[in-house]
C-alpha cells in the first residue's frame, strides 16, 4: 500500500536534510552518547560491551525522528547541538577521568 502523497516531503532540500540527519546526525548523537557515558561511568568496560548492541538501538531510534518532524533542518540543529553537547562531555571526561 502506497504512502499518502499529502504526508510526503515535496521539496527535495528537506527530503535531503531529513535523509542525512536520520543518518549521519543520529548516527553522531548516539556514538558521542556513548562515548559519553564510557568516560563518565565508573565501569567503563561494561559500557564499551553493551554499546555496540544500544548504540544500534539508539541510533534506529534516531532515525526515525527526522522522519515524523515537519522540518528537515530543526532535526539537524537539534542533533547538532546535542552532539556538540556530548562532545563537550567527552572533552571534560577526558580531563577528569584519564582511563
Amino acid at each position: 500500500m502506497p504512502a499518502n502523497p499529502k504526508y510526503l516531503s515535496k521539496s527535495t532540500p528537506q527530503r535531503i536534510a531529513k535523509i542525512s540527519a536520520a543518518i549521519l546526525g543520529g548516527y553522531l548523537v548516539s556514538s558521542t552518547f556513548h562515548m559519553a557515558l564510557a568516560l563518565w561511568l565508573p565501569d567503563h568496560k561494561i559500557v564499551l560491551i553493551t554499546s555496540v548492541f544500544t548504540l544500534f538501538i539508539l541510533w534506529m531510534v534516531l532515525m526515525i525522528i527526522p522522519f515524523l518532524a515537519k522540518n528537515g533542518w530543526k532535526v539537524w540543529g537539534i542533533y547538532l547541538l546535542t552532539t556538540l553537547l556530548f562532545s563537550v562531555a567527552v572533552h571534560y571526561g577526558q580531563i577528569i577521568h584519564p582511563i
